[in-house]
């Protein structure tokens, strides 16, 4: 089953908003349940709320760290998700922003150790590009959300391949230099990548 991950850069999202999310959030939590709503779909529901509106603030603030808007640790980062495709887990999109990273993807490998190795290789990496060393790049927490069958699956690539058009960042996803839609004219949504693909595009490198 496809997994939508997101990772935020440490300190992309002040405490001040997330103590505001969590207000609003409880205040869903007191609204009356939709009739023949069940709990979990409710949960599902304020869930994917609040992860919308904690993605509109990252995408509009100019604040924080935006330590991947420099073009080199972008490619860092989309590099590292790439080199794990197909042996680690199946991708199916990704879409690097100055601030977060989504992707999509079934792991193969335990989740946690895709999500260590990923967000450790790409903080060391990272960090020695920006010379700071030490440095703590991600939050220790991300958002996921596991996508119930190929009709979600469909949306949530959209959903992450929208995001800079969303951002107001460019014209149309094909557009953005650090997200799968630019690969869509020969790849298809919903297809996972190939790694023989992969290789013949020159994207991953060995690391």
């Amino acid at each position: 089953m496809p997994l939508f991950l997101t990772w935020n850069l440490k300190g992309a999202m002040p405490r001040s908003v997330r103590d505001q999310l969590e207000r609003e959030m409880e205040s869903l939590d007191r609204q009356p349940a939709k009739i023949g709503e069940s709990p979990r779909d409710r949960a599902l529901r304020h869930g994917k709320l609040m992860f919308a509106k904690a993605d509109e603030y990252l995408d509009r603030t100019d604040q924080g760290p935006l330590h991947l808007q420099d073009a080199a640790a972008a490619k860092i980062v989309e590099h590292a998700i790439l080199f794990g495709a197909a042996e680690r887990y199946k991708l199916f999109a990704w879409c690097i922003m100055a601030n977060h990273v989504h992707v999509l993807l079934t792991p193969i490998w335990e989740l946690a150790k895709v999500t260590q190795g990923l967000k450790g290789f790409t903080a060391r990496e990272v960090n020695r590009l920006q010379d700071e060393v030490g440095r703590t790049l991600w939050m220790d927490e991300s958002y996921d959300h596991w996508a119930r069958d190929e009709e979600e699956l469909l949306r949530i690539i959209v959903y992450i391949e929208n995001n800079p058009v969303k951002a107001g960042l460019c014209e149309k996803p094909e557009d953005w230099p650090s997200s799968s839609a630019r690969f869509r004219r020969r790849w298809h949504r919903g297809r996972m990548v190939m790694p023989d693909w992969v290789n013949q595009c020159g994207l991953a490198e060995p690391t």
